[in-house]
């Protein structure tokens, strides 16, 4: 039977203590409710709805990149009434409906598929969890059948009952008379506000029962709710990528110290040196090697590539057997190819350096197309700037530029050609040609003399 999965991300989330809605604070790299969504969707559902309030266009700018519907609790008036702004996008919907929080991001669908399956021809089913310290949360109480009687708020709970371990995850699963159990719901509490656990005991008086589904790992419903939380997430979610890649392969040194995303891709024998951080759809090849303190951000790495200590790369990719660093800056759309080397303090913005080609120390380097086996001296600067646009340069096959040089573009460095060193060139060199834009040098004599400033007399 076909499923519909609601999503409660419309909480304020004034712990955070940002203007930002809760859910969309990021977790390594994506939004805590980006999470939920592609948990939900991983179920297969028919539809997916996710209930919104707080900063509503933000959170539905996210959900257009999902296809997902939403629908709108523009009061916060409890968790009840927020699933019960979700019916209009359901209407005539007949099948099951899960409820997550978009808070929850470990949650995951094989837990949801098994929920679903609980269900069966009970009127509602939900996740529970035990604690060691359940201090906090609302107690499960189940009846003689081992069927859920109740959720009891540990405000509300005598000696006895809060001794009780087993806690409510707030993941729910409902048959189809879902909505109408929600206008039974009533808001007599000290709250004053319509809650998802009195379903417990509006199912129950109609003769349905609810079906408690005991979960393996309470760490998969861990909601954020604090920046505190944000940052123990953080930390659980690091350590099982972690653990999970050095068991697929990766030498990690120090791997309490590596930052990675779970978008990031790593082959066996990669290297990670300490302080490594991976983002966004960053790929690292087989038997690569990224120093200590790199920052890569959509890199590519190829087999055998090796990244030294402090290097940032942003959507820039080194192909196997060339190296990069120590301290290089590495921008989108460049492309270093195999043996190639690129040195200290230099940078590369929207540029191709050929198979074997090197620019070893100190350089800028943009928009710029660099022939194999080609060498860029020390200080060379391509100038890819007229104040308006950037203009594209060439330097050939094998050609040499001297240091201190600067290409003013466009311009074309023929193949095998030379530039000498201090040359500013704004006109094409030919291929083997020799390229020299500078003063000849003349000294002055005398000039340190003259400069020099006359003694000053000595008072009586």
């Amino acid at each position: 039977m076909q499923h519909a999965v609601v999503v409660l991300a419309a909480g304020l989330g004034s712990r955070m203590k940002s203007q930002l809605p809760k859910v969309l604070h990021p977790l390594l790299g994506k939004p805590l409710l980006a999470y939920c969504v592609e948990t939900a969707l991983a179920t297969k559902p028919s539809k997916v709805v996710v209930v919104t309030g707080h900063g509503a266009e933000r959170v539905q700018a996210l959900l257009s990149v999902y296809g997902v519907d939403w629908a709108i609790q523009e009061k916060q008036l409890g968790t009840a009434h927020a699933l019960a702004q979700a019916e209009p996008q359901l209407k005539g919907f007949q099948g099951p409906v899960l409820l997550i929080q978009g808070d929850t991001p470990f949650t995951r669908p094989e837990t949801l598929k098994g929920l679903l399956a609980a269900l069966g021809s009970a009127g509602m089913a939900l996740v529970t969890a035990k604690l060691a310290d359940p201090r906090g949360y609302g107690r499960v109480l189940r009846d003689a059948k081992g069927m859920v009687a109740a959720n009891i708020e540990e405000k509300d709970a005598t000696p006895d009952q809060k001794r009780i371990q087993e806690i409510n995850t707030g993941v729910y699963a409902f048959n189809s008379q879902v909505w109408e159990m929600l206008r039974l719901v009533d808001n007599k509490n000290a709250g004053g506000e319509y809650y998802l656990p009195d379903l417990i005991r509006v199912y129950r008086e109609r003769g349905k029962e609810v079906v408690g589904l005991e979960a393996e790992d309470a760490n998969e419903f861990l909601g954020i709710n604090s920046r505190e939380q944000l940052a123990q997430a953080e930390a659980l979610m690091l350590e099982r990528l972690r653990r999970d890649w050095m068991a697929k392969g990766v030498r990690m040194i120090l791997p309490e110290t590596i930052y990675l995303e779970p978008s990031v891709k790593l082959a066996p024998d990669a290297t990670l040196w300490p302080g490594v951080i991976l983002r966004g759809s960053t790929q690292i090849g087989e038997g690569a090697e990224v120093g200590a303190y790199s920052v890569l951000t959509d890199a590519v790495l190829g087999p055998g590539a090796t990244v030294k200590s402090h290097v940032v790369i942003e959507g820039g990719s080194i192909a196997g057997g060339a190296d990069a660093g120590p301290f290089a800056r590495i921008r989108a759309g460049t492309v270093i190819e195999s043996g190639a080397h690129v040195g200290n303090f230099v940078e590369l913005k929207n540029a191709r350096l050929g198979k074997g080609a090197k620019a070893g120390h100190v350089s800028y380097l943009g928009d710029v197309d660099i022939g194999e086996e080609a060498n860029i001296g020390a200080g060379t600067i391509v100038a890819n700037f007229d104040g308006k646009k950037k203009h594209q340069t060439r330097v050939g096959k094998r050609a040499f530029i001297g240091s201190n040089s600067t290409l003013i573009a466009p311009v074309n460095i023929g193949d095998q050609a030379y530039v000498a060193a201090g040359s500013a060139i704004n006109q094409d060199v030919p291929g083997e040609a020799l390229g020299i834009a500078r003063e000849h040098q003349r000294n002055i004599e005398g000039y340190a003399r003259r400069k020099k400033p006359a003694p000053r007399e000595q008072e009586e």
